[in-house]
């Protein structure tokens, strides 16, 4: 696919249907990417509140996670040093818990196709168990002791828990985390955008 420009490819998955039938607001993809980009986040699903902004993150558990990076709105934002792919680009709908899994059609479909034209990301945040299952190898079976394997999946990724008001009661039951792993985090995002 690097035959054509990075606009035109995700123009293309702008337009992308091919899973309409199963999505309750209709497909409206969201991503943002540049090929100057240095960091990729992949995480799970837009949510309503994404999916009627079109903006990824633009919700809690966005200003959570530009608070777990330390950095403002102005940088996120910016294709040209943070790209941003979910697992499904699309909002999957609302299940029993939470919104239901990602659409499993978007991640085949379109990550390695994206990936090719980030040839500066020198990291990956993988966040949730479903970016961390599609690229971590082998892969713990818990969230807990995927977040904790961290050095293990170093330098290209972190595995991150999603920063999801619904997490509240994980972060608290796993302290280590703010106090080990976001400093780790926080020291990447230095080094990558000093």
């Amino acid at each position: 696919m690097k035959d054509i420009p990075l606009t035109m490819l995700l123009d293309e998955v702008k337009q992308c249907t091919q899973c309409a039938e199963h999505l309750p607001l209709g497909p409206r993809p969201v991503v943002q990417a540049a090929s100057a980009a240095k960091l990729l986040i992949i995480g799970q699903a837009p949510g309503t509140r994404v999916h009627e902004t079109g903006i990824p993150w633009n919700d809690p558990s966005g200003d959570r996670l530009r608070d777990w990076l330390k950095i403002d709105k102005t940088m996120f934002y910016d294709p040209t040093q943070i790209a941003i792919m979910p697992m499904g680009f699309c909002y999957p709908g609302r299940g029993t818990s939470g919104d239901l899994p990602p659409r499993p059609e978007c991640a085949p479909k379109w990550h390695d196709a994206i990936r090719q034209y980030l040839p500066h990301v020198s990291l990956t945040l993988l966040i949730g168990d479903y970016a961390q299952r599609r690229y971590l190898s082998p892969k713990p079976r818990t969230l807990t002791q995927t977040v904790q394997a961290n050095p293990q999946w170093a330098p290209d990724f972190i595995a991150l828990p999603h920063p999801s008001p619904r997490n509240n009661l994980w972060l608290k039951k796993n302290p280590w985390f703010e106090e080990t792993i976001l400093p780790d985090l926080q020291n990447r995002m230095d080094q990558l955008f000093d």
